[in-house]
């Protein structure tokens, strides 16, 4: 379960590239989202809105940023959703996949600091005036916050349900997820090497019409030996539920709110159960960009940027380094061992056996970035004018479709390479001399090369290199906006230099275990990309027109990112470690109920 929220995140964080274009003012009419700068009088006059500038005489909006009236207020409401959202939400989410029985505990707490923090905001709304109408990071407070309640409740009722009933109402599909011990799976082969299916039995499954079993379940021997050999097993399965049991009535400190609601959850058809998992799960999933973009909208509505046509502008640019931002996420959690299982770890892909067939069947990590590229440059070709409907065409405007003819292109090449049906049609001919000298069909440099274990693909970092040097030196028309930019920029090729030594270490000296090689570069990698993508944010009209009223420079921006990049870099370690922490304690729990397997 946590590789696939893992993916699931990666997947709905990267698709994102699809809609920024239908949101922002992409030409040197309202702004470019590639140009992203803006004329420096425009600037000059901008900066009288932006944040409330102190130096300036014109008259300007009051922002929640400049009022000095009741400041505790908010700032207690920004210091309890820090703690909250930063802190606490990220070690639930892990400690769920991880299906520690800690994570209903750490849920509740986040949800109080949630409730005292909404408490903060509402004394504050409601004792000054409304700064930013239709804002929408109040509704989306509101509605993250009713969504991560009903989650609680579910988890509460899963809590109370024994194994038993989770695993019934899963069905035996789920046990091809069960962690299950690498001692233990290489003794089970050693012992039952026949076939990998029968691992998914339940240990009262006679076996009947199945295997070799059918003609001992036949005799009255055959079921007495059975028996003998399923009570043992059936023991430990009772104590470990009753042990179950009595560590949560312990988690929730009232034998009688865990017999209310461990009825209620054995009351519940296997079919509502179900449902409710599937929603539990989807809100594993999503929560944490849904709680990046409530943070987003807090900074938006606190500094009161983004107003009438800027908004545009400022979507485009929080949608497009929010991908970068969480991309870079991902490949850090790719070199601590994330999505191993897949060989996206820079490692061997696990046979059938080790990995479900599911599994098997997800593309490679190359093959998905190549395709969100794809996506990009296939549905943004067509909206660069959007815009600018109805003028006319600029030189600046063929140049951003450029772009996109080169994201489309790269993208589709990329899925191109990492296809083994296009592998096996490109080896075609020599696959015919193969077939055709029996004689050496035996000799070993037939055999796939060592580079083939894993993906080599450098067009997704091609891509982003060249995106970088093209906006590095981007015309802008305020100095700031071009330093900003040229800063993100430069971070990006520092990532595809970065990838490139990846792959010249893969190519030297290719994988050759299923735990994940970690290669040093690609630390450098995600550095990068989450450090551009912060700065990509902040490189929108106005947040750079309220660093030049506030007579801030390009360094400012640069070295607050970059401290954050290093901090939240070891907070992502930490957090990988403690789902770690939280597998290794169930593990003992899980080993007991893998013997039933055999």
């Amino acid at each position: 379960m946590a590789c696939r929220t893992g993916i699931w995140t990666a997947v709905v964080a990267l698709l994102a590239t699809t809609y920024p274009i239908f949101v922002h003012g992409h030409d040197h009419h309202e702004g470019n989202v590639m140009d992203m700068g803006s004329s420096t009088s425009s600037n000059a006059s901008h900066a009288a809105s932006v944040m409330g500038s102190p130096t300036t005489t014109v008259p300007m909006p009051s922002t929640y940023f400049t009022h000095s009236g009741f400041s505790p207020f908010i700032l207690a409401h920004i210091a309890l959703m820090t703690i909250a959202w930063f802190f606490l939400l990220p070690v639930s989410v892990m400690l769920s996949v991880a299906r520690s029985r800690l994570a209903c505990a750490t849920q509740i707490a986040f949800f109080g600091l949630n409730a005292f923090g909404l408490l903060f905001g509402i004394i504050y709304n409601g004792r000054t005036p409304d700064m930013y109408e239709n804002n929408l990071h109040h509704t989306l407070g509101w509605a993250i916050t009713w969504v991560v309640l009903a989650q609680i409740l579910i988890g509460l009722l899963r809590l109370c349900a024994n194994d038993h009933k989770i695993e019934e109402s899963q069905g035996e599909e789920r046990l091809a997820f069960m962690h299950v011990d690498t001692d233990d799976m290489s003794g089970y082969h050693q012992m039952h090497p026949e076939s990998v299916a029968s691992m998914h039995r339940y240990s009262h499954d006679s076996g009947h019409g199945t295997g070799s079993n059918t003609s001992r379940s036949h005799s009255p021997t055959g079921l007495l030996q059975e028996k003998d050999e399923e009570t043992p097993h059936l023991e430990d399965q009772t104590r470990h539920y009753e042990s179950s049991d009595r560590e949560n009535q312990r988690l929730l400190g009232s034998a009688k709110v865990f017999r209310l609601l461990s009825r209620l959850s054995h009351a519940m058809p296997n079919r509502v159960w179900n449902i409710m998992t599937w929603y539990y799960d989807t809100v594993d999933i999503l929560v944490l960009i849904i709680g990046f973009v409530a943070i987003l909208t807090g900074l938006v509505t606190y500094g009161g940027v983004f107003h009438g046509k800027n908004i545009f502008n400022g979507l485009a640019h929080a949608v497009k380094g929010g991908i970068f931002f969480w991309y870079g996420l991902l490949t850090l959690s790719r070199w601590m061992g994330c999505f191993a299982e897949y060989g996206w770890a820079w490692n061997v892909r696990p046979p059938l056996g080790i990995v479900s067939a599911r599994q098997l069947k997800v593309p490679s990590a190359e093959f998905v970035e190549s395709f969100v590229i794809f996506l990009y440059g296939s549905t943004n070709v067509f909206l660069e004018h959007l815009a600018a409907w109805g003028e006319a065409w600029t030189a600046q405007d063929l140049e951003h479709v450029s772009i996109s003819i080169m994201f489309f292109g790269g993208g589709l090449f990329g899925m191109l390479i990492e296809s083994r049906k296009i592998r096996e049609l490109l080896n075609a001919s020599l696959s015919q001399w193969n077939a055709n000298g029996d004689q050496y069909s035996h000799e070993e440099r037939w055999a796939p090369p060592k580079t083939y274990s894993s993906s080599m693909n450098p067009f997704p970092a091609l891509i982003i290199l060249l995106l970088g040097l093209m906006m590095s030196s981007h015309h802008q028309h305020s100095m700031v906006s071009t330093m900003v930019h040229k800063q993100w920029g430069m971070l990006f090729v520092g990532f595809a230099l970065a990838r490139t030594v990846t792959y010249i270490l893969a190519y030297l000296s290719p994988p050759s275990s299923y735990l994940p090689s970690r290669p040093p570069s690609e630390i450098i990698a995600s550095f990068c990309l989450i450090s551009g993508g912060l700065i990509f944010i902040a490189s929108n009209k106005d947040t750079v027109a309220a660093m030049e009223s506030y007579d801030l420079n390009a360094m400012f921006v640069f070295t607050v990112t970059m401290g954050w990049t290093a901090f939240l870099m070891a907070w992502e370690i930490i957090v990988l470690a403690i789902k770690g922490w939280a597998v290794g304690r169930r593990r003992p729990a899980n080993k007991a109920n893998c013997r039933t397997l055999a």
